[in-house]
């Protein structure tokens, strides 16, 4: 039996807007080039890059969740994560969250590991924050297609991956959260064969 495929560090972001009335996320359809998820609705993000690691960033996140990064991926990888996030946006939406990136205002939503009989894994940190933190005009370099604000009712009712799906849910969870719940949560959700745990 062979061994698996480690996991690559990935981040992904979700941009919602309209919290308070219909929220809409932000997504598109990976091309059918694609060797991993072709074809299918995902969030802005992609793999961790070597750069990513030492690019600056205008303001971190709130000390809650760089404490759950810190304890979660180390302090190294936490910084490749969220610059990763803030960059793949830029790249696959054509969105900024400023030069560099203001991620005050971001939050963890919660981490899923590819699992372990798939080809192609990654370790993917989802990320979430209010689409007023965005700035610029929605296009990107092309990789993502049907790039456009899907109500979250509207995107559980397609025919989605099975994590986005699950993300999606634990989206829906956490508008449901008071900013004081989000701030004192203790640990995060993680999939893990794809079964939820909270570590």
């Amino acid at each position: 039996m062979s061994e698996s495929v480690q996991p690559r560090p990935a981040a992904s972001l979700l941009l919602i807007r309209d919290t308070n009335s219909t929220p809409s996320v932000l997504m598109g359809q990976r091309g059918a080039f694609h060797k991993f998820m072709p074809g299918r609705l995902v969030f802005p993000g992609g793999g961790v890059d070597a750069e990513d690691t030492h690019a600056p960033i205008a303001q971190s996140p709130q000390p809650h969740v760089m404490g759950h990064m810190h304890r979660l991926a180390g302090a190294n990888l936490a910084s490749g994560l969220l610059s990763a996030a803030a960059r793949e946006l830029e790249e696959e939406a054509g969105l900024h969250l400023g030069n560099p990136p203001d991620l005050s205002g971001l939050d963890f939503l919660c981490r899923a590991i590819t699992p372990p009989d798939n080809p192609i894994r990654f370790d993917a940190y989802f990320f979430i924050i209010d689409a007023s933190a965005a700035a610029g005009t929605l296009g990107g370099s092309g990789e993502l297609e049907e790039l456009r604000w899907y109500p979250l009712a509207e995107a559980l009712a397609l025919d989605l991956a099975f994590v986005t799906a699950q993300i999606l849910r634990q989206a829906q969870d956490w508008l449901a959260m008071s900013a004081a719940s989000r701030a004192s949560r203790s640990l995060i959700p993680v999939m893990r064969q794809r079964t939820w745990n909270a570590e």
